[in-house]
């Protein structure tokens, strides 16, 4: 499987995360935006686990710490345009049940392709071998 696609199916776990835990919050009488920023960090956590498992071997020699803030402050550009579309939606329609599951996938599928870009080249990014290195 390709690793694009290895991102997408991961991708599609932390919308069911993401989607989880904003009915939750939800339920547990927090906002609309407020549980999606709870339920935001949520999936992004368990896409980070997963993707530097499944999707991109670990190829840094940074702490695990330091590559999961980089993970979240590299997914911060798509989040943001993940927000803002859940936002969009969550304003553009008459409430449904259903409406916080659609704008979240609407989100989701925006931020998929910026999310890829900057974890394949600066959070998974493999160091550069040296060409003249000093034995």
């Amino acid at each position: 499987m390709g690793q694009f696609l290895r991102f997408g199916v991961v991708g599609v776990i932390g919308f069911l995360v993401d989607s989880g835990v904003l009915y939750v919050m939800l339920w547990l009488s927090m906002g609309f935006m407020s549980g999606r920023i709870v339920s935001f960090l949520c999936a992004a956590t368990t896409t980070w686990y997963i993707n530097r498992r499944i999707t991109f071997s670990p190829g840094t020699h940074r702490s695990v710490l330091r590559e999961w803030v980089s993970y979240l402050v590299a997914m911060s550009g798509g989040g943001l345009v993940n927000l803002v579309c859940y936002r969009v939606v969550m304003s553009a329609f008459h409430y449904s049940h259903l409406l916080p599951l659609i704008a979240v996938g609407v989100g989701s599928i925006a931020g998929l392709l910026v999310n890829y870009t900057v974890a394949k080249f600066w959070v998974f990014r493999r160091p550069k071998r040296d060409p003249n290195p000093q034995n």
